[in-house]
């Protein structure tokens, strides 16, 4: 399964940025898991093999990468807390929003377009970003791509975690589940 090779990439491309630098392979990692994403995606639609481990592993394997990259790039002052304390807020609030739901009987909330319009448009960022580091003049035509694409990705994120903890809160004051 191509999330499962997703998410092992995962410490790979940590250890990548974090120990020795190698940002050209960092870059090719983000570059296959983003590729293998959209793969993974098409093929199960193609092929009408749409599995509930698939609709798990893919989305917690799109959250390791961000989270991962965010951390990262954090670490290495490739972008600034400010950019990476809301994203990562989003992502505690929506862990203790599903595992309400998940206590109360209730599926996690639906994904929007705007949640994946924000991971994409992350997901399209962090390879600006890292072709940004250094004074080549890659790095300068990438920089502020990688920003724009960071802050636009940004504001969608939070957004689209607004828009979740309103389902979230939508299903339990409707309450019903709770069954299992």
């Amino acid at each position: 399964m191509l999330s499962l090779l997703r998410l092992a990439g995962v410490p790979v491309f940590l250890w990548l940025l974090l120990g020795p630098e190698e940002d050209g392979w960092a870059l090719a990692l983000l570059v296959f898991s983003a590729l293998t994403d959209w793969l993974d995606g098409k093929l199960a639609r193609w092929l009408n093999q749409m599995s509930r481990l698939g609709q798990l592993l893919d989305p917690a394997a799109d959250r390791l990468y961000i989270l991962a990259t965010l951390v990262a790039f954090l670490v290495r002052d490739i972008i600034p807390w400010w950019v990476v304390v809301p994203l990562v807020l989003r992502e505690a609030v929506l862990g203790v929003c599903v595992l309400t739901l998940r206590r109360r009987g209730f599926a996690p909330p639906e994904v929007t377009y705007i949640g994946k319009g924000a991971t994409f448009v992350l997901m399209y960022a962090f390879p600006f970003l890292l072709l940004a580091q250094g004074g080549s003049t890659i790095a300068a035509i990438a920089r502020p791509i990688g920003y724009a694409f960071t802050i636009w990705g940004a504001v969608l994120y939070v957004w689209s975690g607004v828009l979740y903890v309103v389902q979230a809160r939508n299903a339990l004051r409707g309450a019903a589940p709770a069954q299992d």
